[in-house]
């Protein structure tokens, strides 16, 4: 279990949406935390990926002569 203390004017907003929708704050929380962290993982992975030194570099018109040729 994790514990979280929220701004105010973010917690009033959350009040809010959940009212609205008749869902949970848990709900909306883990939502929200689910979407960042894929976000955060495909920076890290991108990240990681452009500084390979073995990584190839190809140009768009080589990306969709590949592309093309499949």
């Amino acid at each position: 279990m994790t514990s979280i203390r929220l701004p105010v004017e973010i917690e009033d907003r959350l009040a809010s949406l959940c009212q609205l929708t008749q869902r949970s704050k848990s709900f909306y929380i883990k939502e929200a935390i689910e979407y960042y962290l894929e976000d955060l993982e495909d920076a890290y992975v991108a990240l990681e990926r452009i500084t390979d030194p073995r990584r190839i570099l190809l140009t768009t018109k080589e990306v969709i002569e590949e592309l093309e040729n499949k």
